[in-house]
């Protein structure tokens, strides 16, 4: 069976956004790869980040992920950092990618435009070479990814194909991204122009945020001119985001919402359909979470979980430990 990894940062409250990009499909894969699913923890430290916020976003990670479908006993679930094989392969493969490539990767030129020029932590420079060997310590066959994230897979290709090159073997298996077809990037409902984040706008939807709250949110995003309700990016950024958001929902195509609101012409009324979408979708999320919060089953799950993953992370590590010459390994 094949190999699928994904994993997601807990440096915010989910959104709407990572939930139709990623957790939604989470469970799509368990049935069909053998699914590995962590919590990039230490990913969330390339920025400054409160350690109570960290903790507390870490079970929220832990707790939707299982709220939203994926099931221990078909995923392997765990912490980034419970697995110390990702660090040990991080500081190998570090020599095997540029400088010039890193500072090319759009992520880090988008982020560090935001920051103190003087004040850039180096994590935050090479996220792409961790990212590279949480790839690559599971022989990952496939990684389900964001648009956002396409980039970097690219990169693990890339130090794949040369490290395999440079010793003459297949010591790294080349994985393949996968992006969802429908709802692969979410923007905010106030902005249309940028993507939803876990930054608190008030653009967003939380997984976890009160209902009615979810349904305000929606009725005063930002529409177009015009009354059609229509798929166009560019002329109709925001009434294509709605449909964007209902077509992910309802498993449907773009094409296929359009057909649906063909008759309608009044953003309200699309609206309402939107809210009914998502606020249906969010209550079952909701109630499942809580059901796991009271379960108490999180520590059984990351501890069975990061038993597991270091086995397999293991293997890979030492195999790229003996094929450099690092001797008794």
């Amino acid at each position: 069976m094949k190999r699928s990894l994904s994993a997601i940062k807990p440096t915010g409250k989910l959104t709407l956004g990572n939930y139709i990009g990623a957790l939604k499909n989470f469970p799509k894969f368990q049935d069909e790869y053998e699914n590995f699913i962590f919590v990039a923890d230490l990913h969330a430290l390339t920025l400054p980040i409160e350690p109570q916020t960290l903790y507390e976003n870490t079970r929220d990670l832990v707790a939707l992920y299982l709220a939203c479908g994926l099931d221990p006993n078909k995923t392997t679930i765990f912490l980034q950092s419970d697995v110390s094989e990702h660090s040990e392969l991080n500081a190998i493969i570090q020599n095997y990618l540029y400088m010039g490539e890193l500072s090319r990767m759009t992520q880090f030129k988008d982020k560090s435009k935001k920051l103190n020029q003087n004040a850039i932590g180096l994590g935050l420079f090479a996220y792409p070479v961790l990212m590279a060997a949480d790839i690559i310590l599971y022989n990952a066959d496939v990684v389900p990814v964001g648009e956002d994230q396409k980039q970097h897979v690219e990169l693990c290709r890339d130090l794949v194909h040369r490290f395999n090159t440079r010793y003459n073997k297949e010591v790294f298996k080349m994985p393949t991204p996968i992006i969802p077809k429908t709802g692969a990037r979410i923007m905010s409902l106030t902005d249309p122009s940028v993507k939803m984040s876990k930054s608190g706008e008030k653009g967003d939807i939380y997984l976890l945020e009160d209902l009615k709250s979810v349904e305000k949110k929606i009725m005063r995003a930002t529409t177009d001119l015009g009354s059609d309700i229509k798929y166009d990016k560019e002329n109709k950024p925001g009434i294509s985001n709605l449909l964007t958001i209902y077509a992910s929902l309802k498993d449907i195509s773009i094409e296929e919402a359009e057909n649906i609101f063909s008759n309608c012409h009044r953003y309200g009324d699309f609206k309402k359909e939107v809210a009914k979408v998502v606020t249906d979708e969010l209550s079952k999320i909701q109630t499942k979470y809580k059901e796991i919060i009271d379960a108490n089953i999180i520590d059984k799950v990351l501890k069975d979980g990061a038993k597991k993953a270091k086995e397999c992370a293991n293997k890979v590590l030492k195999d790229a430990q003996r094929t450099i010459g690092l001797y008794g390994k």
